[in-house]
């Protein structure tokens, strides 16, 4: 599987489930179930009922101190993106822009530098990012 893709799902899957308890909920939702009805619009009213489903159960999970369930709901909707980014690799841009619009960056002021840092890690690698200075005191 391309990188990327998962890379992409697993922001996507990550971001929507910490939009179901602010309140950028609704328009998080909507992006999705658009991009589902632009790609796969048999399946656009299920994915909003869905959404909407984990939104709920998450909702109850804080209240009842279940610390695992976020966790679930996003595995559960990081899969769910990967898979429909294979079947419609096509649909990537589109969830980018979505993203964007869920994530806008804010207005960069004259002069400032813009970091962005990325890694990727497999088997027992370890990765350390940091804008500025970092100091690693573990041996």
């Amino acid at each position: 599987m391309d990188p990327e893709i998962a890379a992409l799902a697993g922001t996507a899957g990550t971001t929507v489930v910490t939009l179901m308890v602010t309140s950028g909920w609704e328009s998080a939702r909507d992006g999705m179930v658009a991009l589902w009805r632009r790609f796969q619009p048999a399946r656009a009213e299920s994915v909003g009922e869905e959404l909407e489903a984990g939104r709920e159960d998450l909702l109850l999970a804080r209240q009842a101190g279940d610390a695992e369930a976020e966790a679930e709901l996003t595995a559960e909707w990081q899969g769910r993106l990967r898979r429909f980014l294979l079947t419609r690799p096509e649909a990537a841009a589109e969830l980018r822009r979505v993203l964007d619009e869920l994530n806008p960056s804010p207005p960069e002021e004259p002069g400032t530098r813009r970091t962005h840092l990325q890694a990727r890690a497999s088997g027992s690698a370890r990765v350390y990012q940091a804008g500025r200075d970092q100091h690693i005191t573990e041996q």
